[in-house]
Order: C-alpha cells, then sequence, then structure tokens
C-alpha cells in the first residue's frame, strides 16, 4: 500500500483509468474490468467529469455513471475514488459557482457522498487562482470533498496555489497529476518532482503507458488502421523509442513480466509517484497492470531504463 501526500487515503501502487468506460468500453466491460481490478486487489480508480464528451452522442459524466452504478451494484469496500473538474460541456472552467455545480453533479453521477479526491482538469487562466482555491477549500469545509489535487499545472502556478492555500487556511492539495511516463519525462522531473518533494506531495501520472506505446504493441511510426489510441502512441516509435521498448522486454523477460508491467513498475519506483493511472478496453488486461505493483526492479534495472530513455518526442 501507498499513502497519498499527507492525506489518509492508503491505496495499491496502481490507479484504474476510466476514461474508457463508455468510451470504448461499453457499461458490460466496463464493470468486468472493475470486478477484475478490484478482485486483483486494485482500490483506487481515476476519471473525470468530461469523460467521454469526445464521443459523438455523448455529454460528459458517462465514466462517473459507470463507475457509480458499479458501486451501487458491487459495493466494494475501502474503494478510493479520484474525479476531475474544469472540462465538462456544461460545467467548462474553473469558477467558484462552477466547481460547486460541477462537484455536486459528480456527486450524483457517482452516488457518493464524498469526492475522495477531487482536482482541477486543467488550468482556467480566466478565473483568479484565489478564487479557485478558496472553491475548493469550500469543497472540503463543507465535505463535499475529502482532499484536493491539481493536474496539468505549470510549476509555477502549483507553487502559486500552495502559497494561496497557505495564506488562507484553506486546504492544501496532497497530489499532482502529470502527464509523465519512460518516454515522456524531461517536464515533470525538472520541475514538477521538485515541488512534490518539498511539499510533501504524491504524484499520480496520467499516460503512464503513452498512448499504449510502453506496451510493445505499437513498433511503427503508421498508425493507419490502428485503435483510437494508435495515433498518439505512433509518434513514439522512433529509433530511439524503439531501444526502450527492446530494453523493457529484455527486462521484463528476466522477471517474467509483460512489457507494460515492467514500464508501470518503473514508473511506479520513481520519487514521488504514489500510484500511475493505467487504463484497459479489456478485463483480460487487468492482471498486467497489477502486476506492476508486485514487481520491484534492481537499481541496475532502472539505471539502464534511465539511460535508454533519455529522449524527448516530437509533439
Amino acid at each position: 500500500m501507498t499513502r497519498i501526500g499527507s492525506s489518509d487515503l492508503d491505496v495499491a501502487p496502481l490507479s484504474l483509468g476510466g476514461n474508457v468506460f463508455g468510451w470504448t468500453a461499453d457499461r458490460e466491460t466496463s464493470f468486468a474490468i472493475l470486478d477484475a481490478f478490484h478482485a486483483g486487489g486494485g482500490d483506487f480508480i481515476d476519471t473525470a467529469d468530461a469523460y467521454s464528451a469526445w464521443v459523438p452522442g455523448h455529454t460528459g459524466g458517462e465514466s462517473e455513471t459507470i463507475i457509480g452504478e458499479w458501486l451501487a451494484s458491487r459495493r466494494p469496500g475501502n474503494v478510493v475514488v479520484a474525479t476531475k473538474v474544469s472540462q465538462h460541456p456544461q460545467y467548462r472552467g474553473l469558477s467558484a459557482a462552477n466547481v460547486r455545480a460541477a462537484a455536486e453533479a459528480s456527486l450524483r453521477r457517482l452516488g457518493v457522498d464524498t469526492i475522495d479526491l477531487y482536482y482541477t482538469h486543467f488550468d482556467d487562466a480566466d478565473t483568479p487562482l484565489e478564487e479557485t482555491v478558496a472553491a475548493f477549500g469550500d469543497l472540503v469545509t463543507d465535505g463535499l470533498v475529502r482532499y484536493t489535487a491539481v493536474s496539468n499545472y505549470s510549476p509555477g502556478r502549483i507553487r502559486s496555489w500552495l502559497s494561496l492555500a497557505q495564506a488562507a487556511g484553506t486546504a492544501q492539495p496532497v497530489a499532482i497529476q502529470p502527464h509523465y511516463n519512460l518516454a515522456h519525462r524531461n517536464d515533470v522531473e525538472e520541475g514538477v518532482v521538485p515541488i512534490a518533494e518539498e511539499f510533501g506531495l504524491s504524484l499520480v501520472p496520467y499516460c503512464a503507458l503513452a498512448s499504449g506505446f510502453l506496451t510493445g504493441k505499437y513498433r511503427s511510426t503508421d498508425a493507419a488502421g490502428g485503435s483510437p489510441r494508435a495515433s498518439g502512441a505512433a509518434k513514439y516509435a522512433t529509433p530511439q523509442g524503439l531501444r526502450l521498448i527492446d530494453a523493457l522486454e529484455e527486462i521484463g523477460r528476466a522477471h517474467g513480466a509483460s512489457i507494460a508491467t515492467t514500464a508501470l513498475a518503473w514508473l511506479r519506483q520513481q520519487p514521488t509517484v504514489a500510484a500511475p493511472i493505467a487504463s484497459a478496453s479489456r478485463p483480460e488486461q487487468v492482471a498486467d497492470l497489477l502486476a506492476s505493483t508486485r514487481l520491484d526492479l534492481s537499481a541496475d534495472e532502472l539505471r539502464r531504463l534511465d539511460d535508454v530513455s533519455r529522449w524527448s518526442p516530437a509533439d
């Protein structure tokens, strides 16, 4: 188990991404994925109120609704649910009124009394940061949210948030959710990790498998005819990216582990990381994800992956 920042949230060191629920995984498949995750010891689920508004005919909130129905049906104990605000089509931005309305809507969809961990999904330059910080603090004071967190914030804005919260005596974030994986390291390690270390925050990285590239499935820059994620993965299939996959494959083989399991294990073992986020579109994929929580790479193996992954793909 791992503790998220200064909170009392103790979780297994892997978070199940809910972005696929209602998108590439229908309700029945989503339930099967959640069942497999929980049965395997998983207890930390990540979603957002905007998932999956990008799908034709969807309005946002589909993932939260499925998770809420699963929670009501299964009544699992000690499951931590994180969700986010700012990108739902009806609740865009981080004004105080919007944050409150969005949180209340998420609570209804999830069918819970309190959101365990509530993130700002993306920064909102049109709303004064003081207003957003106060609004998040009020959610904690009023019992709608247990702990707050930030996602996709620059290091400078994270520091400003922390300073404002401290000055106001309001709830401090306990976690940061950055885009972080073996193929996308530099900005997080240089700018975000030092802040997390200084203030005792945990990282809960998204895109932990680089849009699927770190599963080893995509070894070509040609994404034609691929899955919805193939184009995102294909940009990493450079010569150096493929050397990274080869190293992951070799190290994983020594442990009887898959490429994906090995990549997640590397991320889990990085400073300040509490739980990488990874999603599954089929229940049979869940075991590989959970296996990462039990795989401890040696110092030499970590160093080898560090060395081969010192690169930044072109956007």
